[in-house]
């Protein structure tokens, strides 16, 4: 299997974005230094035009999350009580694949693997009805489960219960179909289904994918996106052969770091931060729909920005994701995925 088809390829001076060889990025790369590089601003959503029709899939992971608001993070000892609670499928595979079931108004087609149990089942209900198109591999073990608690700063902490179930290549789901799609994102996956993956046009991944699957896949990444505040996240320069065309390294209210670009800036806003859980998965659902449509590496990084400052809006991933409503961005509540203008 060829593992290295095309890539993205930036320009770091003008922030565009094109499609090249593997062969054609190893012979052009070339270390860039960031320290000086000026800060890029994120295009305003305004600015950034509708997708067009995408074929979008992930394959990821899924946990069973209770979110629970709290005015402050528990200390040893207090009793508390929540003032809302939550019981929703999260983890960055589903959080990411509704986010661009909700950009593109298409239902987008989730690769994953889930306890068969009550739990497992009572998430892949609700999943499809937020829009997916639902490939699970069913287990004889626990569906994973955690809770999020956060405070009324929006800073949150999160407790997982279980193993996490990831999608194997041996497992029978229909992964020829992502070699059609324009671009997909991985969250966990073995080796051999994140080189499965890679036929599609865009691959992005997240580091939670574990550095060891990485290495032995071997693939081109168009972009690795992860946390650069999360020690989870961290893949050292030059560990991944071949380097990812695009590396991203969120820093929160601080906006983040992309390799080669530089650093850039999170949007302006003016709500006070509701729960951050999931984020950093919008974002990164944001960036792979604006490479999947072969927009610049500024606009899909700034698309990023804008669905990662959404999902802050509200208590869960889902409460207040970006999406295309009726005819331009805004935000669409839990339980719909925006209608899609476009043919």
């Amino acid at each position: 299997m060829d593992t290295k088809p095309r890539q993205v390829r930036i320009d770091a001076q003008s922030h565009s974005v094109s499609l090249a060889t593997g062969t054609e990025r190893r012979l052009r790369a070339a270390p860039v230094t960031t320290a000086m590089a000026p800060r890029l601003e994120p295009l305003p959503l305004e600015q950034l035009p509708a997708l067009p029709p995408l074929r979008l899939a992930v394959v990821g992971h899924v946990e069973v999350v209770t979110f629970l608001a709290l005015e402050s993070l528990p200390r040893a000892g207090l009793v508390q009580s929540a003032q809302d609670c939550l019981d929703l499928p999260g983890g960055a595979g589903a959080v990411a694949a509704v986010q661009l079931a909700r950009l593109t108004g298409a239902p987008v087609r989730f690769f994953t693997a889930l306890g068969r149990d009550a739990v497992g089942e009572a998430a892949a209900q609700r999943l499809g009805e937020l829009g997916l198109d639902l490939q699970v591999a069913w287990r004889d073990l626990p569906t994973r489960r955690g809770v999020s608690l956060s405070d009324r700063s929006g800073e949150r902490s999160i407790v997982v219960i279980g193993e996490r179930l990831t999608p194997r290549a041996d497992d029978p789901l229909p992964w020829q179909e992502l070699a059609h799609c324009d671009g997909v994102f991985a969250s966990a996956a073995d080796r051999e289904a994140l080189r499965l993956a890679r036929a599609a046009r865009v691959l992005t991944a997240t580091p939670r994918l574990r550095l060891a699957v990485l290495q032995e896949a071997g693939v081109g990444l168009d972009a690795l996106i992860g946390s650069g505040l999360d020690p989870a996240e961290q893949v050292p320069p030059g560990l991944l052969r071949p380097q990812p065309a695009l590396r991203i390294a969120t820093a929160g209210a601080e906006g983040g770091l992309a390799e080669p670009l530089g650093p850039f800036a999170a949007p302006s806003r003016r709500r006070p931060v509701v729960d951050s859980y999931g984020a950093g998965d919008c974002f990164a659902a944001g960036v792979t729909a604006g490479l999947a449509a072969g927009w610049s590496a500024h606009q899909a990084i700034s698309l990023g920005c804008h669905c990662g400052s959404a999902c802050l809006d509200g208590l869960g991933p889902y409460a207040s994701q970006l999406g295309w409503v009726g005819e331009g961005w805004g935000q669409a509540g839990i339980g719909t995925t925006s209608p899609s203008s476009r043919a």
